[in-house]
C-alpha cells in the first residue's frame, strides 16, 4: 500500500513551520498514542504513521530531501537524499516529555519535577454522623524533611554534587538501533545531583517518615462513598514539585434501624394485628427523637407511611428527605388461654362472610381457581 503524504498525515501545508508541524504532531500523539487506545490496531497504525511523519519533517536535512524526491527521498533503501541514513539520531525525548508529563530534563539543564501521588484514606461513620456532619481527626503516615540536612540529603557542611552520569540533566538518551532515546538517569534518579556523603539520619533522602494529625471535617447529608478532597495532604513532590492530595473516602456504617436511599430514610414499623383492624397511634423512632404516626384502620402489611422531613438532608442542598414506614402486622405470641378462646371465637364468628373480612385471602382463592381451571 502507498504511503500517505506526510504534511498530510500531520494536517499541515507545504509551507508550514517547525513549530506547526511539532503542535500537530502533539496533537497526533496524544490522540492515537497506544497508551489511551489499548487495543485499538487503528490507532497504533495513526500513531506509527504519525511518528514516522513527524521524524522526516521536522528534520531539515531530511524534509529538504522529501519536497524533492518524495519518499524515495528519505527511503534508506533508495539511497536518495537522506544518504541511506534511514531514520539515525532522531530523538523522541523532548517532545513525549512535553506530551506524557515526563518533567522536562536533558537539554535545557533541568531537574526532574514531580507532583506527589494523590492518597486514599478510608473513613467509616455512623448514620447519624453523616446525617447531621461532623468533624473527625484522622492520622496519616507523611514525609517531612530532615531536620538535620534541612532536606538536601547531604551531610551537614557539604553540598551534593552535579551527576557525573547525566551532567545534572536528570536524563540520558539510549542508543537503540536507529533511535536515540531519552531515559531518566539511572544514577540520580532524575534529580541531576549526586550525594556522595549522605546525611546519617535520612541516609541520602532528605526526607524522614513522620505521622501527621488532621481535621476533617465531614458536612451533613455525606453518603456511601462521597469523596473529601484535602488539597495538598498527600506524598510530597519531587525536586521542588507540588504535593498530591488526600481524598478522604466515605463509608457509612450498617444502622440497626434505618436504611438510607439517598435522602430518604426506610424502616420497618410493627404493628399489633388489633392497631392493623381498629386504627390507632404508634411511636416511631427518627434521627431527631421519637414522633407519633396515626395508622388507619384496616391497615396491611406492606403499606407505607411516609413521615415528612424526617429523613436526610442533602449534602449539596439545603432540601431534606423523608422517613418512609414500612408496615408489617405481627401476629400475637404467647397467648393465654383467654385470649385463645377470643380469638377463636372470632374466627368462628367470621367464616360465614370471608370475603368482606379478608379480601386478599379471597383473592388469593380466586387466583387458584383461575390458575387451575
Amino acid at each position: 500500500m502507498a504511503k500517505k503524504d506526510f504534511y498530510e498525515v500531520l494536517g499541515v501545508n507545504r509551507d508550514a513551520s517547525d513549530d506547526d508541524i511539532k503542535k500537530a504532531y502533539r496533537k497526533l500523539a496524544m490522540k492515537y498514542h497506544p497508551d489511551r487506545n489499548p487495543d485499538s490496531k487503528e490507532a497504533e497504525d495513526k500513531f506509527k504513521e504519525g511518528k514516522e511523519a513527524y521524524e522526516i519533517l521536522s528534520d531539515p536535512q531530511k524534509r529538504a530531501a522529501y519536497d524533492q524526491y518524495g519518499h524515495a527521498g528519505v527511503d534508506p533503501q533508495a539511497g536518495m537524499g537522506g544518504g541511506g541514513q534511514g531514520f539515525g539520531g532522531f530523538d523522541f525525548g523532548d517532545i513525549f516529555s512535553d506530551i506524557f508529563g515526563g518533567g522536562g530534563g536533558g537539554r535545557g539543564g533541568r531537574s526532574n519535577v514531580y507532583r506527589g501521588s494523590d492518597l486514599r484514606y478510608n473513613m467509616e461513620v455512623s448514620l447519624e454522623e453523616a446525617a447531621r456532619g461532623c468533624e473527625k481527626q484522622i492520622r496519616i503516615p507523611s514525609h517531612e524533611n530532615c531536620d538535620v540536612c534541612h532536606g538536601s540529603g547531604a551531610k551537614p557542611g557539604t553540598q551534593p554534587k552535579t551527576c557525573t552520569t547525566c551532567g545534572g540533566h536528570g536524563q540520558v538518551r539510549m542508543s537503540q538501533g536507529f533511535f536515540s532515546i531519552q531515559q531518566t538517569c539511572p544514577t540520580c534518579h532524575g534529580s541531576g545531583k549526586q550525594i556522595t556523603d549522605p546525611c546519617h539520619k535520612c541516609h541520602g533522602a532528605g526526607q524522614v517518615k513522620t505521622h501527621k494529625t488532621l481535621n476533617v471535617k465531614i458536612p451533613a447529608g455525606v453518603d456511601e462513598g462521597d469523596r473529601i478532597r484535602l488539597s495538598g495532604e498527600g506524598e510530597p513532590g519531587q525536586n521542588g514539585g507540588p504535593s498530591g492530595d488526600l481524598f478522604v473516602v466515605i463509608h457509612v456504617k450498617k444502622h440497626s434501624v434505618f436504611e438510607r436511599d439517598g435522602k430518604d430514610l426506610h424502616c420497618e414499623m410493627p404493628i399489633s394485628f388489633t392497631i392493623a383492624a381498629l386504627g390507632g397511634e404508634v411511636e416511631i423512632p427518627t434521627l431527631d427523637g421519637m414522633v407519633k404516626v396515626k395508622i388507619a384502620a384496616e391497615t396491611q402489611s406492606g403499606r407505607v407511611y411516609r413521615v415528612r422531613g424526617k429523613g436526610v438532608k442533602s449534602v449539596r442542598g439545603s432540601d431534606v428527605g423523608d422517613l418512609m414506614c414500612h408496615v408489617v402486622v405481627e401476629t400475637p405470641v404467647n397467648l393465654t388461654e383467654r385470649q385463645r378462646e377470643l380469638l377463636r371465637e372470632f374466627e368462628a364468628i367470621s367464616q360465614g362472610d370471608v370475603a368482606t373480612h379478608t379480601p386478599r385471602a379471597k383473592s388469593f382463592v380466586d387466583k387458584l381457581k383461575d390458575f387451575f381451571g
